[in-house]
């Protein structure tokens, strides 16, 4: 991945991992293997679970600790109200960003 695509991941990687979530709950791994299924190959998992820690602490998702085969549980992320309410914030300002771009993009028609 190129230096520019990185930084602009940095600016949505939250709205991205919210919409994992909210098709359904997770734990960290399987977050990290479905954004490189979508093409996200160069996302540590150290990355998405710094940004776990933080939707933990601001509220926006529920953690359950569910029995783990191998080892200690799996934390198991689910998106609650809040953090519904902030991923539908995100696609709001994504959608009016993509279409401010989109008019940049071809000559401000």
């Amino acid at each position: 991945m190129g230096k520019q695509m990185t930084e602009m991941l940095k600016g949505t990687l939250e709205g991205i991992v919210l919409a994992i979530l909210s098709v359904r709950p997770a734990y960290g791994y399987e977050i990290t293997a479905r954004l490189r299924e979508q093409g996200f190959s160069d996302i540590a998992e150290g990355t998405v679970y710094a940004l776990l820690v933080r939707f933990e602490q601001k509220g926006l998702v529920d953690v359950e600790k569910v029995p783990s085969e191998k080892g200690p549980p799996r934390k198991v992320y689910s998106l609650n109200a809040q953090g519904q309410e902030y991923l539908e914030e995100f696609w709001r300002t994504w959608s009016f960003l993509a279409g401010q771009l989109e008019q940049l993009h071809g000559g401000g028609r």
